[in-house]
């Protein structure tokens, strides 16, 4: 009896640990890092999206999690349903193929932001892009699309931010394509990053460099930087800020 009585404990507690295990298992956040393939091979071997996705696998602050890549030549244009649902965070980053997004795709991408939650993280030229513009509701334009640039120092312009977390105050970083205030968008407190772009006559610049809003139920950041003749998604800085920017999007302190 007293053996019986054993093996039933151990049977118990191995039941409940295989419900922690799945518990741990059902509760793995997933990121999904979206591009449309046009950047440089020689800068960027496995596009924008490959060396976001890279940066994201090596942070320790994303431990557990599963980082997705997904491009526009992909099977229904890198989304399907499951792919989509699973997302707690969607990164995008466009420039050249905005147009060949399909609107379904993007429905369905504004009803998992507004009303299930999902973070959206726009970059750089992404401000043109369908989903970005939908759940922006504005045209989303700048003031000027210059390519007379050299460098941009970026600045830490809210310390206690999230995304700001253990990110230098501030570093420097080649840029060629200069983005003019004002950008078109709905009007924001929360400005984590500003910078100084650097033109080569050596005017410099004041700009905002990220964005954060609320949008529905989900978390919403824009990221001014990141053009593709600047391979700044390998930049342990730029790196900081996108694996902070993914935690609080997905609604981490």
């Amino acid at each position: 009896m007293k053996t019986m009585a054993t093996a039933m404990v151990l049977a118990a507690g191995c039941a409940v640990c295989g419900c922690v295990a799945l518990g741990a298992a059902a509760e793995r956040k997933t990121v999904v890092v979206w591009s449309e393939g046009t950047a440089p091979k020689n800068l960027y071997p496995a596009d924008i999206n490959g060396a976001i996705a890279e940066g994201l696998r090596a942070s320790d602050a994303l431990k557990g999690w599963e980082v997705v890549t997904a491009n526009l030549s992909d099977p229904e244009q890198g989304l399907p349903d499951d792919v989509l649902a699973r997302a707690d965070v969607l990164v995008w980053w466009g420039h050249k193929k905005h147009g060949e997004v399909k609107d379904a795709l993007v429905d369905k991408i504004e009803k998992r932001v507004k009303e299930e939650g999902m973070g959206f993280i726009a970059l750089h030229s992404a401000h043109f892009a369908k989903p970005n513009k939908r759940l922006m509701g504005t045209p989303c334009t700048f003031a000027a699309y210059v390519s007379d640039t050299t460098e941009t120092m970026v600045k830490v312009a809210m310390p206690d931010h999230p995304i700001a977390k253990g990110v230098k105050a501030e570093f420097t970083v080649a840029n060629d394509e200069r983005y003019s205030d004002p950008y078109a968008v709905p009007p924001t407190d929360e400005v984590p990053f500003t910078g100084v772009q650097v033109h080569k006559n050596g005017t410099r610049e004041p700009a905002k460099m990220g964005f954060c809003w609320k949008v529905g139920k989900a978390r919403f950041f824009y990221f001014q930087l990141g053009h593709e003749t600047n391979p700044i998604y390998f930049d342990p800085e730029i790196r900081k800020i996108m694996a902070n920017a993914v935690l609080w999007a997905a609604g981490t302190p």
